[in-house]
């Protein structure tokens, strides 16, 4: 995973509250990282929202891969 994936991560505070979305799109990251967490493909997600790349769908689980990293949240028992 690169830097140059990252780079189309985008925030801004004018395109949904500076959600995290992936660039050129309004596609929210958490979007794309649900879709693949529902066990859709890359080719799935790009079909169900065409402003969407494969490379933007990359850059949205090498963001979410990111995070995780860099933030530990418990998860216990329900």
């Amino acid at each position: 995973m690169g830097s140059d994936r990252l780079a189309l991560i985008t925030t801004d505070p004018a395109v949904l509250s500076g959600q995290a979305v992936i660039a050129g799109t309004r596609v929210p990251v958490s979007v794309a990282l649900d879709c693949l967490a529902a066990g859709m493909s890359p080719d799935e997600i790009v079909a169900e929202y065409p402003t969407l790349t494969l490379e933007g769908v990359q850059a949205a689980a090498a963001y979410g891969a990111l995070l995780a990293r860099e933030e530990l949240v418990p998860l216990g028992p329900e």
